[in-house]
C-alpha cells in the first residue's frame, strides 16, 4: 500500500493521502476506464457507502490566523471492502457516484497491489497532466497581476 505520508515511499510513488488527491482530481474518463480494467481482476466487492453529500469548506485567515468554514460543497463519496478487508475509498465534488466509485475501485487495488503497473502508468499520467493544467491557470492567473508603485 502506499505509504501514508504524503511523501511516498521513495520509489516514485506518491503518499496514500497525494493519490487520492490526483484521483479525485482524475480525468473522469480515464479514471472509470482504469476501474473496469481493475473490477475484473477484483474479485467480489462489498459496498459500504456510496451517496452524495455537503461536506463544509474549512479555510484560514491568514490575518487573525484562525480557521473558518467557507460554505458548503456537494460531494459524492464511494467506500467499498474486498473477502480479505482492504478497503478503497473515492471523493469527489459534484455528483458523480460513478466517478467516486471508480476512485474507490482503484483505491482498493492499490491498497491489494500499490504496484500494478495499469496504475503506477495511470497515475503518472495523471500527476503530469494535472501538474501541466496547474501550471497553465497559474500562467493565466499571473498574467491579470497588476502592480502598483507606493508611496
Amino acid at each position: 500500500m502506499f505509504n501514508e505520508a504524503n511523501g511516498g515511499d521513495g520509489q516514485d510513488r506518491p503518499g496514500h493521502a497525494d493519490a487520492l488527491n490526483l484521483l479525485a482530481r482524475a480525468r473522469p474518463d480515464g479514471l472509470k476506464a482504469l476501474a473496469e480494467q481493475l473490477l475484473e481482476q477484483l474479485g467480489d466487492i462489498t459496498v459500504i457507502e456510496n451517496r452524495t453529500g455537503l461536506v463544509m469548506v474549512p479555510m484560514r485567515d491568514t490575518v487573525e490566523n484562525v480557521d473558518f468554514h467557507l460554505g458548503e460543497v456537494l460531494v459524492s463519496q464511494a467506500h467499498i471492502t474486498d473477502a480479505a478487508g482492504c478497503v478503497g475509498y473515492g471523493m469527489v465534488t459534484g455528483r458523480d457516484l460513478e466517478r467516486a466509485m471508480a476512485m474507490a475501485v482503484v483505491d482498493l487495488a492499490v491498497a491489494i497491489d500499490p504496484s500494478a503497473q495499469a496504475i503506477t502508468q495511470f497515475i503518472s499520467r495523471e500527476r503530469a497532466h494535472q501538474g501541466q493544467t496547474d501550471d497553465a491557470r497559474m500562467r493565466r492567473v499571473e498574467a491579470t497581476r497588476v502592480e502598483m508603485e507606493t508611496f
